[in-house]
């Protein structure tokens, strides 16, 4: 009796092919997941710089001060949503998983406003150095300027990100799909989460 096995007629797929044909779906898949992640973000904090660059064209304005950074929301925004998106699947902030979600919330907020501050000096002093000016002059004038506007702009942006943030750990715990079925889907009162009808 032979072990050989002989080939089935009308199979035109071999296993290896129909494995790498799974693969590159799969592939396909996560980059599709990782796109709209990408641009959730992007769009979170392109709305959050847009606004905040608003706030100080008006400010400058009532000072007669030239306002010049009509591109700072877009590129920015698509810099750190590419940072955070790194951040996330490099699980930043882990050792707070375990902790109450306003610990985890609190602590990416503040830590993403002291990276979103320190980016946006070295980002002028870069700018002001190129166009012949000295370090000192080119020292953007966060919130109007001095420590009290750095901390109110500091606090405005981190009040900001938290509800991002917020939704991003509840995601984390309870599922994404629950998550987002619990904000889309129109409830009625026997309605439960998905996840509920399986237990």
């Amino acid at each position: 009796m032979s072990d050989k096995s002989t080939p089935i007629k009308g199979v035109t797929h071999t296993a290896e092919e129909a494995g790498q044909k799974m693969k590159k779906r799969g592939l396909k898949g996560w980059a599709f997941h990782e796109a709209k992640r990408l641009f959730a973000m992007f769009l979170y904090l392109y709305i959050l710089f847009a606004l905040l660059l608003i706030h100080e064209y008006i400010v400058l304005a009532q000072h007669q001060i030239k306002f010049t950074h009509y591109g700072f929301a877009f590129v920015n925004a698509w810099i750190f949503a590419k940072v955070m998106l790194v951040a996330e699947d490099l699980h930043f902030g882990r050792g707070f998983e375990d902790r109450p979600l306003v610990y985890p919330v609190l602590f990416k907020a503040v830590a993403f406003t002291i990276v979103f501050i320190c980016f946006r000096v070295v980002e002028d002093v870069v700018v002001g150095m190129w166009q012949g000016k000295t370090v000192a002059a080119s020292i953007p004038a966060i919130g109007g300027g001095g420590l009290e506007g750095i901390v109110s702009a500091g606090l405005i942006v981190t009040f900001a990100l938290m509800p991002f943030f917020a939704y991003r750990e509840a995601a984390r715990v309870i599922g994404e799909q629950e998550l987002r079925a619990l904000f889309l889907r129109r409830r009625t009162r026997s309605w439960t989460p998905p996840s509920s009808k399986l237990r």
